[in-house]
């Protein structure tokens, strides 16, 4: 096997070759699509949401191994929980269930995490009424 592979633990490895929620949602209820031209990724994260809980997620990514990774990991980690909880969402949540990441790739789970934040938004953007309901259940 190339050094290439020695990088990568097993779990990176899994959901690098067999990614979960690779796609995209038809009427997502928010999308949103982060890059970083320095480096080519790009991605893309589509939510469904139903009763103020993440019922579907699903992501597009063009880049390397580990932001492929990532972004199937962070769509498997936020389904079910709710918008307040997921606004909470941290790319060390990525990082730790993969195993770990080579340092040289953090940014790439950085970026699952902003493109989880950025379809939250537009989800907010989109049901201003929700993110009301959300801070009225809050309070």
């Amino acid at each position: 096997m190339s050094d290439t592979y020695t990088l990568y633990n097993s779990t990176v490895m899994d959901h690098f070759m067999n990614p979960r929620n690779m796609g995209d949602i038809k009427d997502a209820d928010g999308v949103g699509e982060v890059g970083a031209a320095a480096c080519g990724d790009i991605m893309k994260i589509s939510l469904k949401i139903k009763n103020g809980k993440i019922e579907d997620a699903r992501f597009k990514t063009f880049g390397c191994g580990s932001a492929i990774a990532s972004s199937s990991m962070a769509t498997e980690l936020i389904k079910g929980r709710t918008i307040e909880d997921a606004m909470n969402f941290s790319n060390q949540e990525v990082v730790n269930a993969l195993g770990g990441l080579p340092p040289v790739k953090i940014h790439c789970s950085v970026l699952a995490e902003e493109a989880l934040k950025a379809a939250l938004e537009d989800y907010v953007k989109k049901h201003p009424e929700s993110a009301r309901q959300e801070e009225a259940v809050g309070a």
